[in-house]
């Protein structure tokens, strides 16, 4: 009889040949010790940011948006920059919990819970800016529609802006919920590891009186694949409804049917790129490294090339359209992109987004993760960028050349942006000091699979 072939062994999905127990003691050790030096080292630094974006904001409410850079000509600026780069970031947690979860991806495992966070967090970023944008925002809550003994004063439902509001909150509260219910068999493992004292019962009651029994995973595994279901229309819906306040109007560069996949792509890219930026650190100062594997770094370098392939894809059609259409205005708003005042904010885009993730096709990159996070974190520069490109440089030279201005941000802007990161950073560093940042339940489980399946193929 002829010898069988070999087949080739998948890597594991954890490290270490590690028991359930470990599994435990592993994710809640930086839970269980004092935070060390790296710990508080960049708490402070991250809540000083959020410090100066917090006094930036009070001296813009007492003083007036005219603290911005903003003019006749560039009415949005910095802050809806900001606004849908925030947006963006907070695509990839839902990908990777969501759809990767109806998609059976096991490798998602060790990922989802800081990228659910993440996800929460961004969007709580996003949240600061179109508030302030508005110029009074102790009346915010008159976008919101209620009745009302204001006269006919109501939002303007054919807008894309009121969708926003909508679809924003909707993925919010859908994500929130989302991760609170992953959250609760691992909340019943700490609760039943801590002594009986106030911690212990704040925990208790957030777990729900999860008990383990097979009718309550029963029903756990149910809630949890209909929130998935819920939460999957949402990240095409969310980014494609953000890009629907540039499409829908008129001006060149902005009237385009390809911005909601091109928004999406740019979104899940961008996302990626931030995930692989939090997990790379926190497999390093939480000494998570044999959770969050060379294979979890490996197939999310894979996803950001796919991305950075359909971004790449998406600024070539812009262009071509532009100059298929034969319309003149359509194709000055992006020979004006390429080499006008700001293409040097164009060419950094391009560069980021398009250029440098080419280098994950090689294998020996994508192991060495130093690099990995240098390539992540150029992306994230980028994705800014092509922000700030799509929004001023469509502004800045309109119809009429009398009206041509220019815009740099104001030191109250780039504040405000600091503060945004400090808000974020500061909530992920919280996140990581009294939440486990690996799902402890499902990695067991993918765990338990992964030795099935490995277990056979060696037979």
């Amino acid at each position: 009889m002829a010898e069988a072939m070999p087949t080739r062994m998948r890597l594991p999905l954890i490290d270490g040949d590690k028991s359930l127990a470990q599994v435990t003691r592993d994710v809640c050790a930086p839970l269980d010790r004092r935070a060390g030096f790296p710990w508080w080292a960049a708490f402070l630094l991250s809540f000083s940011a959020l410090g100066v974006g917090l006094v930036a904001i009070g001296y813009q409410m007492v003083t007036g948006v005219g603290v911005w850079g903003e003019n006749n000509s560039v009415g949005w600026a910095f802050d809806i920059t900001n606004f849908v780069f925030w947006i963006g970031i907070g695509h990839a947690g839902t990908l990777i919990s969501a759809i990767l979860f109806l998609l059976r991806q096991r490798w998602r495992t060790s990922v989802n819970r800081a990228a659910e966070a993440m996800t929460l967090f961004a969007v709580m970023c996003a949240g600061i800016f179109p508030i302030i944008h508005v110029g009074r925002p102790w009346v915010a809550y008159w976008l919101l529609p209620y009745p009302n003994f204001r006269g006919s004063l109501w939002i303007n439902f054919r807008s894309p802006l009121a969708w926003d509001a909508f679809a924003i909150s909707t993925y919010f509260v859908i994500s929130a919920t989302f991760w609170y219910v992953g959250l609760i068999p691992d909340l019943a493992t700490i609760r039943d590891r801590l002594a009986p004292g106030l911690r212990q019962r704040i925990v208790s009651f957030f777990s729900l009186g999860w008990d383990g029994s097979g009718r309550t995973w029963h029903r756990y595994e149910l809630v949890y694949l209909l929130l998935a279901g819920l939460g999957t229309p949402l990240v095409l819906s969310v980014h494609t409804i953000v890009s629907w306040d540039f499409a829908t109007s008129v001006l060149p560069g902005w009237h385009a049917t390809i911005f909601p996949p091109y928004f999406v792509a740019g979104a899940i890219f961008s996302g990626m790129a931030m995930v692989l930026t939090l997990m790379i650190i926190s497999r390093a100062v939480l000494d998570l490294r044999d959770y969050i594997t060379s294979r979890h770094i490996d197939v999310m370098c894979k996803l950001v090339i796919a991305t950075s392939g359909m971004v790449g894809l998406a600024y070539i059609t812009e262009f071509f359209t532009a100059a298929y259409s034969g319309n003149t205005y359509e194709q000055f708003a992006f020979l004006n992109r390429a080499f006008g005042p700001f293409a040097w904010a164009y060419w950094t885009m391009v560069s980021c987004n398009v250029l440098i993730p080419q280098v994950l096709w090689f294998r020996a990159v994508r192991r060495r993760v130093s690099a990995v996070l240098v390539v992540a974190l150029l992306v994230n520069v980028g994705m800014w960028f092509e922000r700030f490109v799509i929004i001023v440089t469509s502004l800045h030279r309109g119809f009429l050349p009398a009206s041509w201005t220019g815009y740099a941000p104001t030191i109250v802007e780039v504040a405000t942006l600091v503060g945004s990161f400090g808000l974020f950073f500061t909530a992920f560093l919280l996140f990581c000091r009294f939440i486990p940042v690996i799902a402890m339940a499902e990695v067991k489980g993918a765990m338990a699979a992964d030795r099935h399946e490995r277990s056979g193929v060696s037979a």
